[in-house]
C-alpha cells in the first residue's frame, strides 16, 4: 500500500516541477511561493517531527534543534565557500564581479547593462553547485519522506493514511522548490529536470525500502532535524532576497504567506 501511495507522491512532485518552469514570465511570484512552502515545511512540518523523534539532548539542547543549526551553518559555509571559489576563477579570467545581490553592472552613460551588450547573466556570480547540492538535499528528503511513509504503514492503517495525505500534498511543493532551486542558481533546463525526476522517484525507492527493514525512529529525527536548518537557509538567504529584488510586490509577499498557510492546512488536516 505505501509504495502505491508513493506513485502518487511521485505524480505530485511531477506537477509541482511542472508548474514551477511555466510560470517563468512570474518568476518573483513563483519565488516568493517557493519560500513561503520552505518555511511552512520547515517550521511546521519537519521540526516539530524532529523534535519528536530525536528525542535526546546534547549538553541541554535537543539534539533536532543543534542538527537544525548545523544544517544552517554548514548550508551557509558551503555557499560561501563556494561563491569565493567562483569568484576567485572569474577575476583570474578577467571577469568582471558582480555590483551587488544580482545586480547588473552599470555601462559608461550609467544604464544596466544586459546580455546583449556583454555582461554576464544575473545569477551568472552564483555557483551552479549550490543548487545541485540543495537540489540533491531534496531529493534525500523525498527519500526520507517515502521511509516515513513506509514506516506508518508499518505502525497502521490510520498513521499510514495520516502520513500519506501529508507526503503526496507537500510534495508538490517538494517539486515546485526542486526545479526552483537548481535553475535559480544557473543550471541548464536540462539538469533540474534530471533533479526532478529524481525527486519524484526518491518517495517510490523509500516506501520500497522499508518492506525489507524497518527504520529506527531517531535517526530519522535527527535527519529532519538537520535537513530543516538546510531548508531555512535557502529560504531565509536565498529565495526570499532574490523573490523580492526585482519585484517587491505586495503579490509577492502574498505569495509568500500564502505558501505557509498551505503547508499549515496541509499539517492540520494530516493531524
Amino acid at each position: 500500500m505505501a509504495v502505491i501511495v508513493a506513485l502518487g507522491a511521485f505524480l505530485m512532485t511531477l506537477a509541482g516541477g511542472w508548474t514551477a518552469q511555466r510560470v517563468t514570465d512570474r518568476r518573483h511570484l513563483v519565488l516568493g511561493l517557493a519560500g513561503g512552502l520552505m518555511l511552512g515545511v520547515v517550521g511546521l512540518d519537519l521540526l516539530p517531527e524532529a523534535m519528536r523523534a530525536a528525542g535526546d539532548e546534547v549538553f541541554g539542547v535537543p539534539l533536532a534543534l543543534l542538527l537544525f543549526v548545523t544544517g544552517f551553518l554548514l548550508a551557509h559555509v558551503a555557499e560561501r565557500l563556494l561563491a569565493v571559489r567562483q569568484a576567485a576563477h572569474g577575476a583570474a579570467n578577467g571577469a568582471p564581479h558582480a555590483t551587488g545581490y544580482g545586480a547588473p553592472h552599470a555601462t559608461g552613460n550609467g544604464a544596466p547593462r544586459g546580455p546583449g551588450n556583454g555582461a554576464p547573466h544575473e545569477h551568472a556570480h552564483r555557483a551552479p553547485e549550490v543548487g545541485l547540492t540543495a537540489a540533491a538535499a531534496m531529493v534525500g528528503h523525498s527519500l526520507a519522506d517515502g521511509v516515513a511513509l513506509g514506516a506508518a504503514f508499518q505502525v497502521g492503517g490510520g498513521m499510514g493514511v495520516a502520513v500519506a495525505l501529508a507526503v503526496v500534498t507537500h510534495d508538490f511543493a517538494d517539486g515546485f522548490n526542486t526545479y526552483t532551486l537548481t535553475s535559480l542558481y544557473g543550471n541548464a533546463r536540462r539538469r533540474a529536470l534530471t533533479m526532478l525526476f529524481a525527486d519524484a522517484l526518491a518517495p517510490v525507492a523509500g516506501a520500497a525500502s522499508t518492506l525489507l527493514f524497518t527504520l529506527p525512529e531517531e535517526p530519522l529525527g535527527a535527519y529532519l532535524g538537520f535537513f530543516a536548518g538546510v531548508l531555512l537557509y535557502l529560504a531565509a538567504a536565498e529565495i526570499l532576497p532574490e523573490a523580492h529584488h526585482r519585484h517587491p510586490a505586495l503579490s509577492t509577499l502574498l505569495c509568500t504567506v500564502g505558501g505557509v498557510a498551505g503547508i499549515w492546512l496541509v499539517v492540520g488536516l494530516a493531524d
